[in-house]
């Protein structure tokens, strides 16, 4: 399996706590939280990841180099502000396989990969999104899900239990890479929102251990969550 890692986040709203960082790099538990992400995707059978890179990117690409552990590491450097569909179509560039996983840099999600990518090829989905149950969707927007395809995001503020986008999907490369679409654009808001009835996103449901640390209050509660690992 293939992913890309979305690790070029200013962490501007993280820099009370953690200065002069690319926000993957925040320390958690001892360690580099994108160090994390890395080992938990070695422990899931991938092989190979694209780091897609920008804000002080040097700084990744001294601490891992070409390897983590059994791990290829590409990066992908966005050298100019490409927005999130452009930034992502520069490391798809960079792949190799007909699907290829996609996880933020900033968010930890537990979930079975392998099972993930059997339900995306068993539904013939372009794209699968996987989904998180959540107490109180109000923080995030929800997901609007029917009969296992994502019709909809409702916005932000809504209050209650719901489904909400965990930062990770899996994707047909071409998706991204054929849009003809100028950077920057938005992958949400000029692909996928518009042709949404088209894609048809699969929703793949999991209530694996979440956490966002783009916050500081989350930042803090991570150092708790996530110690074991």
């Amino acid at each position: 399996m293939e992913a890309v890692v979305l690790a070029g986040g200013l962490g501007t709203r993280l820099r009370s706590v953690v200065p002069d960082l690319p926000k993957p790099m925040a320390p958690v538990a001892g360690r580099p939280f994108l160090e994390i992400l890395l080992d938990r995707l070695a422990a899931t059978g991938f092989e190979r990841v694209v780091l897609s890179v920008g804000y002080r990117h040097e700084v990744i690409e001294a601490h891992f180099g070409p390897r983590h552990r059994h791990l290829e590491l590409v990066y992908a450097v966005e050298r100019q502000p490409l927005g999130t569909g452009g930034g992502l179509a520069l490391a798809l560039a960079k792949t190799r396989a007909a699907a290829v996983f996609v996880f933020n840099g900033d968010t930890y999600l537990e979930l079975d990969p392998a099972a993930m990518l059997q339900a995306h090829v068993a539904a013939g989905a372009r794209l699968t999104l996987a989904a998180v149950a959540m107490a109180d969707v109000s923080r995030y927007g929800a997901l609007e899900i029917v009969e296992e395809r994502v019709t909809g995001f409702a916005e932000k503020g809504r209050q209650g239990p719901g489904w909400i986008n965990g930062g990770v999907s899996l994707l047909d490369p071409a998706l991204v890479l054929d849009a003809g679409l100028t950077p920057p654009w938005s992958l949400e808001t000029d692909l996928l929102m518009p042709r949404l009835a088209e894609i048809r996103p699969l929703a793949y449901r999991t209530r694996g251990r979440f956490i966002d640390i783009g916050v500081p209050e989350d930042y803090v509660r991570a150092q708790r969550l996530l110690a074991d690992l």
